[in-house]
């Protein structure tokens, strides 16, 4: 997968209107794949769940801690992908006080299906998810990519060994 390009989806995500003085001061904004990714060194993770046990105790939280380190090695922002809607993102994001990671809803699974990373999760009655992984891209094109192992339908475990932040900042201090 290292040296594809990303796929070229539109993500349906909200974003605050300022000086607003509505009860929610939020509107839907279309954003493409080429917005986020052309001219740029994304950090991208994306996870199984927003309010998740290791997604929420570990895997945000980690890359929310080290999000400095992560630009100092040429990083130009952090993203977390979820099949999540905009509004579980956000409550999720508040929830953990994250503020420096952006947080990418998949709603529609579109990224993650054609990341080849779409499964089921059905015997945890979380219908379609991703899988968990973490890659750079740069400029539109996957620089490396770190995919947790046994990528399949309703797996009984959800490993969590190299998608970390700790990978991807032994990868960006390699190099």
């Amino acid at each position: 997968m290292a040296n594809s390009k990303v796929p070229s989806v539109v993500f349906k995500t909200r974003v605050r209107i300022e000086n607003s003085t509505e009860e929610n001061p939020f509107r839907w904004q279309d954003v493409t794949s080429d917005e986020l990714f052309s001219n740029k060194r994304i950090a991208l993770f994306s996870l199984p769940g927003a309010f998740t046990p290791t997604c929420s105790s570990t895997h945000l939280p980690g890359f929310e801690e080290k999000y400095d380190q992560l630009k100092g090695l040429g990083i130009d922002e952090v993203y977390c992908v979820s099949v999540n809607d905009a509004f579980s993102m956000f409550q999720w994001a508040k929830g953990l006080n994250v503020e420096k990671v952006k947080m990418l809803p998949d709603g529609n699974a579109d990224f993650t299906r054609l990341m080849g990373m779409l499964v089921k999760k059905e015997n945890l009655g979380f219908g379609e998810r991703s899988w968990r992984y973490s890659m750079v891209v740069n400029n539109g094109v996957i620089e490396t990519l770190f995919e947790e192992p046994g990528l399949s339908d309703n797996c009984e475990e959800d490993p969590f060994t190299c998608s970390d932040v700790g990978t991807l900042l032994n990868y960006l201090t390699a190099k």
